[in-house]
């Protein structure tokens, strides 16, 4: 079947999606990594793509910026397309000042002050979490890979330009960056029950003021694509 957001036909999407935000990032691990590709997805400028990495079933396929935009997707992804596990491989900007321009992020936990866990009508805060499965194999591979990487909690925001200024309070309670995404793709997987884990590599220090340009948050995050996609075909 195909929805409103994507002209996937059944069987054309892999098992195992690796989500960046960014469309062009997705056609950039398609046309760098993977052979045999074809384009399942163009609707809305939302590229998705399925091919082989070493012999194996990969898809890879934008999300968008927010919450309600990999919300959107990810639900399909997970109930319409039978998809079993996603990947998000995202950038983000780093809270803790330890953790610096290309470092790797796995996040564990994904603290939001967004109100996407409200129509579960839970009778609590649920805290949105990465499958452990997925988060253990990462970090082994990026051990083996030399990678430097850090685990832990990890803001999904809903806010890109916040009058509030920097997130203080999160770098008090030892959050180590923020994006916009994984908290939703963490909820979504739990409600499916399916696997997700969101790694990021970081674009820019709130601490310090110091940011990539745009061309390379597209293109220069091969460290974390190549952990990614050998999770991938480890699944």
């Amino acid at each position: 079947m195909t929805t409103p957001h994507n002209a996937a036909k059944p069987g054309d999407i892999a098992k195992t999606v690796l989500m960046p935000g960014d469309p062009l990032r997705a056609k950039f691990v398609a046309e760098t990594y993977l052979t045999d590709v074809k384009c399942y997805n163009e609707v809305r400028g939302m590229y998705g793509f399925t091919g082989l990495y070493q012999g194996k079933p990969v898809s890879v396929q934008g999300h968008g910026m927010g919450m309600p935009s990999i919300g959107i997707y990810t639900y399909e992804l997970y109930n319409m397309y039978d998809v079993d596990n996603i990947i998000r491989i995202g950038s983000a900007g780093a809270i803790r000042e330890d953790v610096k321009i290309m470092d790797l992020v796995f996040g564990m936990g994904a603290c939001t002050d967004s109100n996407y866990a409200y129509q579960y009508g839970m009778p609590g805060t649920y805290a949105p979490i990465a499958t452990y499965e997925l988060l253990e194999k990462a970090v082994e591979i990026a051990k083996e890979k030399g990678q430097k990487y850090f685990v832990g909690n990890i803001l999904s925001a809903d806010i890109f330009y916040n009058e509030l200024g920097k997130p203080t309070a999160w770098k008090e309670m030892g959050v180590l960056a923020v994006e916009m995404e994984a908290a939703a793709l963490y909820l979504n997987a739990a409600k499916a029950k399916k696997n997700a884990l969101c790694m990021l590599t970081i674009s820019d220090e709130l601490h310090s003021g110091e940011e990539l340009p745009a061309h390379d948050r597209q293109v220069s995050f091969t460290q974390m694509m190549e952990i990614a996609l050998e999770l991938a075909i480890s699944l």
